[in-house]
């Protein structure tokens, strides 16, 4: 067994949001993101065949989701969003990592 941490080996400088699958098994998977001011473009919703719970860790983020209101979140806010619900992340800190853990199920 290998021991990791979640906080471990987050890259100093992100272009891009990153997405890490940590376990995947039939019709699970977890994975931990990290974005630093990232969001979803403008006009793309994620509309997902699977159910998404997801935790955030560290950080603040605000999630959109098609003709609701929008969600912020703090680090220990947690949320389960149901398969094709359509969202998106409208917000990220900028200055600061926001990790999530997300669990597909």
């Amino acid at each position: 067994m290998n021991k990791s941490n979640i906080f471990d080996l987050i890259p100093a400088t992100l272009k891009d949001e990153l997405f890490e699958e940590l376990i995947s098994k039939e019709s699970l998977k977890i994975e931990r993101i990290i974005s630093r001011g990232h969001t979803t473009p403008e006009h793309e919703w994620y509309d997902q065949r699977s159910n998404e719970w997801v935790i955030l860790l560290q950080g603040e983020a605000i999630l959109s989701f098609l003709n609701e209101n929008d969600v912020r979140l703090k680090a220990g806010d947690y949320i389960n969003i149901p398969a094709h619900k359509k969202h998106k992340v409208s917000w990220t800190k900028p200055d600061e990592d926001t990790v999530w853990l997300a669990v597909h199920y």
